[in-house]
């Protein structure tokens, strides 16, 4: 684990926290508005997702807000994360106005992580969803091993043998007084890839890394369902306001983020989800300039979540 973002995560209204079980492997992360709700959006990438309160973030639906975003292992036994932030935000009275009380609005998506490192039967619990929000701070955001990174892997072209840590990641891009924030969790089959396309995390074979993407060419669909245990899922957020149609089109940008350092991303057994946030009020964002800091954003948090778990749990560390 190690120290994340220094800048200060109030601009975007957000807080970040972490709930971790070291011993089982798991844990979860939640993204929420630091002192109220803020606007949501997603794209889905994957097409083997495990989710919660998708289907409200989409235009046109009644709720226009989110209260907080649940990233947790635990495949989909880890929606359960997601029940202890609504009670977290139910009794600060932080929801939807119903009736004589509050319905927190909170969606999730979920990582496979019961294996290599995890155990089949310890997954996040509603008291690690609950803990992670009474945890969550604006500043100095963890990173690494850590919350629902704590038991994610990469590069299993070659099975669990060869994967390499995984972990979460966040990072913030700046471009003439508006800025994008990201926070991923990589526990992709595929390599992890810097800015110049280099292979940084993977499978590898006799100490050199194997293209993941020549691996399921050769091998097909037989390799992929024996090690399924992947997925990247990603919060950013935007520190100007935008309508729901224009957060939504800035989750799909940053979709380039994925498919440019994840080889492959969003595949037939990904869960790959992005979720987009921003304040409901305020100064506007320019939306063409809020997808591009969000790419940027997105790009960094993964390789920084690779990175930062450098050697962690047994799995080897980043060659090099």
């Amino acid at each position: 684990m190690s120290a994340g973002v220094r800048v200060d995560l109030r601009r975007f209204g957000l807080a970040v926290g972490h709930a971790t079980d070291a011993a089982g492997a798991t844990g979860c992360t939640i993204v929420r508005g630091l002192d109220g709700p803020l606007r949501g959006a997603c794209a889905v990438f994957g097409r083997a997702t495990g989710t919660r309160e998708l289907a409200l973030l989409e235009p046109g639906h009644l709720v226009d807000r989110v209260d907080a975003v649940v990233i947790a292992g635990g495949s989909a036994y880890g929606l359960a994360a997601a029940d202890g932030v609504m009670r977290w935000m139910e009794e600060r009275g932080r929801g939807f106005p119903a009736g004589d009380g509050v319905v927190p609005i909170v969606p999730a998506a979920v990582l496979f992580d019961l294996s290599p490192l995890g155990r089949f039967d310890v997954r996040p619990t509603a008291q690690m969803g609950y803990d992670a929000c009474e945890a969550a701070v604006a500043r100095d955001v963890a990173e690494g091993s850590v919350g629902a990174g704590t038991g994610l892997t990469v590069g299993k072209a070659l099975g669990p043998g060869a994967c390499m840590k995984g972990g979460v990641g966040t990072a913030i891009t700046e471009v003439n007084g508006q800025s994008a924030f990201a926070l991923a969790a990589v526990n992709a089959f595929g390599d992890v890839c810097d800015a110049e396309g280099r292979i940084i995390a993977g499978a590898r074979r006799d100490g050199a890394f194997v293209n993941a993407d020549r691996e399921l060419s050769a091998r097909g669909l037989a390799s992929v369902f024996d090690n399924a245990h992947h997925t990247t899922i990603a919060v950013v957020a935007v520190d100007g306001v935008l309508d729901k149609v224009a957060l939504k089109g800035v989750a799909q940008a940053a979709g380039a983020a994925l498919h440019r350092r994840v080889r492959p991303a969003g595949s037939l057994v990904d869960g790959d989800v992005i979720f987009a946030l921003c304040p409901l009020s305020g100064a506007p964002a320019d939306a063409l300039r809020a997808e591009r800091l969000a790419v940027a954003a997105l790009e960094d948090a993964i390789e920084r979540g690779v990175r930062a778990a450098v050697g962690r749990d047994g799995v080897p560390g980043l060659a090099g």
